[in-house]
C-alpha cells in the first residue's frame, strides 16, 4: 500500500500521511455545501454531508475514492460546529486517517457554514 497513516488518532485523521511513489495526486479545491439546484441546506450536519459529497465527486471524477485521501483542510465559520463536523468527518471516513487540519475561519458566503478542501494519491 503506497498510502499510510502515521500516528493515526483513532478518530478520523492522523498526525501524518505518508505517501511512498504515488502515481497521481488530486487536489481538489474548497468544496462549499451548494447542491446541483444551486441550493444550501440550512442545517450544519446537512451542509456537511454535503460537503463530503461533493468532495466525494471529484475524487470519483478523478478516479479515486475517500480512501485515498492524504490531506484534509476544514474550514468552520463557527467552534460551535467542532463536533458536529467531528461526528460527520468520522461517520464519512470511518477508520480512515489522513491528516487534518481544522480552521475556523470567516467563509466567503454567510449562508455556507463550511468549506472543505482536500489532497488525495495513488
Amino acid at each position: 500500500m503506497p498510502n499510510r497513516a502515521i500516528n493515526p488518532t483513532g478518530v478520523s485523521y492522523a498526525q501524518a500521511h505518508l505517501v511512498e511513489d504515488p502515481a497521481r495526486w488530486l487536489f481538489v479545491s474548497g468544496q462549499i455545501p451548494v447542491d446541483a439546484k444551486d441550493e444550501v441546506p440550512a442545517a450544519f450536519e446537512d451542509q456537511c454531508r454535503l460537503v463530503w459529497r461533493n468532495i466525494e465527486k471529484q475524487l470519483l471524477a478523478g478516479g479515486m475514492t475517500l480512501q485515498d485521501l492524504v490531506k484534509v483542510t476544514v474550514f468552520l465559520s463557527d467552534r460551535r460546529y467542532r463536533e458536529a463536523n467531528y461526528k460527520v468527518r468520522h461517520d464519512v471516513l470511518g477508520g480512515h486517517s489522513p491528516a487534518l487540519t481544522i480552521i475556523i475561519a470567516d467563509i466567503y458566503d454567510e449562508a455556507w457554514l463550511l468549506e472543505i478542501e482536500a489532497i488525495a494519491a495513488v
